[in-house]
């Protein structure tokens, strides 16, 4: 690389960027215009990148680019000798002709290398590449930055100036560019891209900005430039932080806490988890220059539910709602505006005049539907379509309560109890038909919950139909009552169950149902609330269930439990467990799932034991020799034990595999399986002095009855020959 590094700048000015995309653009444009430049040779491999993004721009510094690349050494292969040349050693035609398309003049081959590929000799012709100039490398770096954006929907537009076609010359980008920058140092490399030409100026903020253009003297001055003379903070995330403190800073005097602190973080927790928030991120999106302003609307909406308040707030206004230390939502919010006048009011004024009808359509919205009851909805769901092969929500419904009737059976719920499930179960979809949740599609279940108590269908019930949904993502609550969880797992079920039925499979990064979501949402109910429901048992009561309600349906049931158990796999391996660990554990396909941490528990500490490998090893061969032999469960006859080695082996599962046995019945997993690890010696001693394919078939008869009790003993927790290495 040449000697002449310096610093290098290239800014992007577009028009306002979609700013949920701006952070993943911003990295793209960096990281795809750097690696470009690595990849010429230009800069180093470790050079220090740095990224910009505000909504009218997109940077990139890299420290230590060359004005040149260094010369390159190349050795490029031509073709075997024997093609290449003839037989008193003078060049062929084809070799001639093969130089003159790589721009070598006949003078060249003297200097050709012969050397072996393969088993024959090959000519190569060694030549030295010019590194490429920073103009050049930067143009394509630049070139391939832009292609490679995942741009979520492009714009055409038509170039006024510096183009063939004037008015007529099209340009395909994300949003029109007016702006593009290069500085190598001081100088402006001369680039050019989106028909723009680079210069050393940009625009700085839209409104606020000191001077206009803002011209940036060096590469390294960019970000303070532009923060000086344009207004502007240019780092996405330096924005972030900015905004996140002033919100915080103002929720603070205000004594609200805005909806993440309503956890009681620690302020560093606090500061991360808004930092990481979907809205932070897309008002960081919108403005150059955050300013925070306290708003408030009429106290006389916080009688509607507080979850439509914020979603309106949120989602329509991008506003940041305030809660009290009880975490109850305040008639307070705030703001980030992107210019700071000396007198607010006028900003303040249009914000709250602008919320105000939005929370009244949501009063409207929640008052028009308490005029009717959840049950007086019922009947519209069979008008709604759920699946053109599963047909309507009215019939969904219907499969959901059979789901939930076979659940409360096998928890043997009391009628009272039973009849709740039922209610709950029918009314649960019935929401879906509701003003507020055609608004917010979001809210579905939540509002539910709200219009069963306004119902009076009881407290149980209104947090059944609430919770049904849950767990709705990773890190989800679970339903909070044994009634919830019944209704949320028929709810589950019934989905896996009829999506699986028609073929209607996840596949590669697509999964419109949500059916790992569901699958995992039951791995989680089943493990965590300690019920003893077995899963294959519970798939195939919905599936019964289906069939009784819904013709044509395959049984899916097989290929459901592989998806279950493959997602429970990588759950495990994310909770900590080895690959093997895992495997052990739900090789034997455990169906009370409530078990799996307590066996997966009892497998890693069974792995720490010194005997775990050797014990491990002779289970696997046990099961070999098991598999081969085909041999059917028997009785261990003592008269039959010749060998001292078979005696010790049989007289110690004697004593030891019953205390294995009476501690699994315990559900002491752990120290099952450490009983098991006093086996170690005799079971060694038994393949070391034992032939268990004995030449007389009631010996060998009775080697494979012993070995398939020591073998089941050994795998009523696991499947311990996974651990095998």
């Amino acid at each position: 690389m040449s000697m002449n590094t310096q610093n290098l700048l290239v800014e992007l000015f577009v028009e306002e960027l979609p700013p949920k995309a701006l952070k993943k653009l911003g990295l793209a444009f960096a990281t795809g215009l750097a690696d470009s430049l690595k990849a010429q040779g230009l800069a180093a491999a470790d050079a220090a990148v740095t990224d910009y993004a505000s909504p009218r721009r997109l940077a990139v510094h890299v420290a230590g680019v060359a004005a040149q690349a260094a010369d390159k050494a190349v050795s490029q292969k031509l073709m075997p000798v024997a093609v290449g040349l003839d037989a008193s050693g003078q060049a062929t035609p084809a070799l001639l002709k093969k130089l003159q398309t790589l721009g070598a003049r006949p003078e060249a081959l003297p200097g050709l290398q012969k050397r072996m590929d393969g088993k024959a000799q090959a000519l190569y012709f060694d030549s030295t590449v010019r590194g490429a100039t920073l103009a050049d490398g930067l143009q394509k770096a630049l070139l391939d930055a832009i292609a490679k954006l995942p741009i979520p929907k492009v714009m055409s537009y038509q170039l006024e100036r510096d183009c063939e076609l004037p008015g007529w010359t099209t340009v395909s980008f994300v949003r029109p560019a007016h702006g593009l920058l290069a500085l190598h140092g001081s100088a402006v490399v001369p680039v050019q891209a989106l028909g723009l030409r680079a210069t050393d100026s940009t625009q700085g903020h839209r409104f606020e900005a000191a001077v206009s253009p803002v011209r940036i003297a060096h590469a390294d001055d960019y970000a303070a430039t532009l923060a000086r003379d344009g207004a502007v903070i240019a780092s996405f995330d330096e924005r972030s932080r900015a905004m996140v403190r002033a919100l915080r800073r103002e929720a603070k005097r205000l004594g609200r806490r805005l909806e993440v602190e309503a956890l009681h973080l620690s302020d560093d927790e606090a500061e991360a988890a808004l930092l990481q928030n979907a809205l932070v991120q897309e008002v960081t999106g919108l403005v150059e220059r955050p300013t925070v302003m306290v708003c408030s609307f009429d106290e006389a909406f916080l009688q509607v539910p507080p979850e439509c308040l914020i979603l309106t707030m949120k989602a329509n206004q991008k506003y940041f709602p305030l809660f009290d230390d009880a975490g109850e939502l305040s008639n307070q919010f705030l703001i980030v505006s992107n210019i700071n006048p000396s007198d607010a009011s006028a900003v303040i004024g249009g914000n709250e005049r602008v919320v105000r009808p939005r929370l009244a359509d949501a009063q409207f919205f929640y008052d028009q539907d308490r005029k009717r009851s959840l049950e007086s909805r019922v009947e519209g769901l069979s008008k709604v379509v759920y699946h053109n092969q599963l047909g309507t929500q009215g019939d969904r419904m219907q499969r959901v309560c059979a789901i939930a009737h076979t659940i409360s059976q096998a928890l043997h719920l009391d009628a009272r109890m039973a009849a709740q499930v039922q209610t709950a179960a029918r009314l649960a979809k019935a929401d879906l038909l509701t003003d507020m949740v055609g608004e917010f599609p979001e809210l579905q279940g939540i509002m539910g919950g709200y219009y069963a108590r306004n119902d009076a269908l009881g407290e149980a019930v209104a947090v059944a139909i609430e919770d049904h949904y849950k767990p709705r993502f990773a890190g989800d609550e679970l339903p909070r009552s044994q009634l919830a969880l019944v209704v949320a797992l028929a709810d589950k079920l019934e989905t896996l169950v009829g999506m699986f039925g028609i073929g209607n499979l996840p596949t590669g990064d697509k999964d419109p149902f949500a059916l790992r979501r569901h699958a995992l949402g039951v791995i989680r109910m089943l493990m965590e609330s300690g019920q003893p429901l077995a899963l294959e048992a519970l798939l195939q009561d919905a599936t019964a269930a289906y069939a009784a309600l819904h013709t044509g349906l395959q049984d899916a049931s097989a290929a459901l439990v592989h998806f279950i158990f493959d997602r429970l796999s990588g759950v495990l391996r994310e909770q900590g467990a080895s690959a093997q660990e895992a495997e052990a554990v739900l090789a034997l396909r455990p169906q009370l799932l409530a078990e799996v941490p307590k066996q997966l528990a009892a497998v890693r500490a069974f792995s720490a034991l010194p005997e775990s490998a050797a014990l491990a090893a002779a289970n696997k061969r046990i099961g070999n020799i098991l598999k081969k032999s085909d041999a059917a469960q028997g009785e261990v006859h003592a008269a039959l034990l010749q060998e001292d080695a078979e005696k010790a082996l049989f007289a110690a599962m004697q004593n030891i595999v019953p205390q294995a046995d009476a501690l699994y019945a315990t559900k002491d997993y752990t120290a099952s399986l450490q009983a098991l690890a006093a086996l170690r010696a005799p079971v060694d001693a038994f393949f070391d002095g034992v032939m268990v394919n004995a030449d007389d078939p009631a010996l060998k008869a009775n080697r494979l009855a012993l070995l398939q009790q020591l073998h089941s003993a050994m795998n009523r927790v696991a499947d311990l020959s996974k651990l095998a290495a």
